[in-house]
């Protein structure tokens, strides 16, 4: 039995994960906030819960475990907030005299408290979650300092070696499938020195179809930026815009740049809600949405002799990297903030199947659908003569929580605002499968096996 201390737990999305790596038991769970912890006791019964400021707990109160897994708040680190990076002074211990937001170097202290964990119960690993940016933890004149000393005041207690990943949840596919949506991490996996390390090779890399060698595990590859190199990796995945690519790890190819299999947002949506159609709202949506939305039907639709077959696609109502995205690709990351995410549609077609990967063209739904693999995903192309006749509405929380893999069965206890901001904290399960079984293979030396592994690749 290898056993866990889930600190900073929210809803449960790390424990969810954990608990499906045979042999594993989360001991403890703590978080401050009181929605949350309720809801993971209800959906963990068998495991123990504090609903406390951890910053304020002293580390003998919770038993000692084999991994620690922290999340510490993120919200802070990340320029999604609209501010600087900076780490900021109290001056004289008390109050920040040059304006600098309290509130916010208390939310960043959190990192601190795996540490002082770490000094007390000597943990055979620990795996920290956070967002890309708390790389950047530091001074503005010195950005990454505070995050660098960080580092080693925890590696000091193992003493431990580290290694700082960077993951999004659509590409953790290692133990089983990967998330419906974007959710790109940082991780920072500390064990033992002298202890056998994760095989991250094995658990990192996702899957894609190189043109020349077909189905093969993927190779991150770093570009050179101002802010990272292969030498100094940092950020996010992205052919354009981002700091990192994946690669076919076949030389012959020249290491051929593919983009992994992901699933598609469209799983998570169920379309049998009710929505009605743009054109019999009572109350037109406002201009910038049917900006998104208008410019979504010109990408996405196709014309036949009459009409337009249309492919369901996702409107982003503010930030998400871009304004829309086809339902075949995941969801943009979904936050604490609020829904940001409409959904797009018209009624089915009686004829027409989309495959969301390959080379396959749309076909009549009156013969039988193509053989599905474990990488293959069919949708239902929409017939609509106009945009008006297209269905439009918000994502429900259910949804959202479907598409960061949480299991349907999966019980939040709050408000509508409360249960939105628990799945947009969330670990999604996924990672947490994956992360803890790449590092509970290191620590008993035998592979790990999940009920998941069967839908991977």
């Amino acid at each position: 039995m290898i056993t866990m201390t889930d600190l900073f737990c929210g809803a449960g999305g790390s424990t969810t994960g954990a608990l499906k790596i045979p042999g594993v038991r989360v001991v403890m769970a703590a978080n401050h906030s009181r929605h949350a912890i309720d809801t993971h006791q209800y959906n963990h019964p068998d495991t123990d819960h504090d609903c406390a400021d951890i910053s304020q707990v002293v580390p003998t109160k919770y038993p000692r475990t084999d991994i620690l897994w922290a999340s510490p708040e993120c919200t802070n680190h990340t320029r999604a907030k609209g501010k600087k990076r900076g780490h900021g002074e109290f001056t004289g211990g008390l109050f920040a005299t040059d304006g600098t937001d309290e509130a916010t170097i208390r939310s960043r202290a959190t990192m601190h408290d795996v540490a002082r964990f770490a000094e007390h119960h000597r943990y055979q690993a620990i795996i920290v979650e956070n967002v890309p940016d708390a790389r950047w933890w530091g001074p503005e004149e010195a950005p990454g300092f505070a995050f660098d000393t960080w580092l080693r005041s925890v590696a000091l207690w193992g003493p431990y070696e580290y290694r700082v990943i960077y993951l999004d949840s659509a590409h953790a596919q290692a133990a089983g499938p990967g998330a419906r949506s974007r959710r790109p991490r940082m991780y920072v996996v500390f064990w033992r020195k002298g202890e056998r390390a994760p095989d991250f090779g094995k658990w990192l890399r996702p899957y894609g179809t190189c043109p020349r060698h077909g189905h093969v595990q993927l190779l991150q590859s770093w570009k050179r930026t101002r802010m990272c190199s292969p030498e100094r990796p940092w950020g996010v995945y992205g052919i354009k815009t981002g700091q990192y690519v994946y690669r076919c790890p076949r030389v012959e190819c020249r290491h051929q740049i593919v983009e992994p299999q992901v699933r598609a947002a469209a799983e998570a949506i169920d379309f049998t809600l009710p929505a009605e159609t743009i054109g019999e709202r009572r109350t037109p949506l406002v201009a910038n949405t049917m900006r998104k939305i208008r410019d979504g039907w010109e990408r996405y639709r196709r014309a036949p002799e009459t009409g337009h077959l249309i492919e369901p696609y996702m409107i982003e109502l503010h930030g998400g990297g871009s304004t829309h995205r086809p339902a075949s690709q995941p969801m943009s990351t979904l936050t604490a903030g609020g829904i940001n995410h409409g959904i797009v549609y018209a009624d089915h077609a009686p004829y027409e199947l989309l495959p969301y990967y390959g080379t396959s063209k749309t076909q009549p739904a009156t013969v039988p659908m193509p053989t599905l693999t474990t990488r293959d995903r069919h949708g239902l192309v929409g017939y609509a003569e106009s945009l008006e006749q297209c269905r439009y509405r918000m994502i429900r929380s259910s949804e959202a929580a479907r598409a960061m893999e949480f299991p349907d069965s999966y019980v939040f206890l709050g408000d509508r605002d409360q249960t939105i901001e628990m799945i947009g904290n969330a670990v999604t399960p996924n990672v947490g499968r994956d992360l803890v079984g790449m590092v509970v293979e290191a620590l008993t030396g035998e592979e790990v096996t999940c009920p998941d592994v069967a839908m991977a690749a």
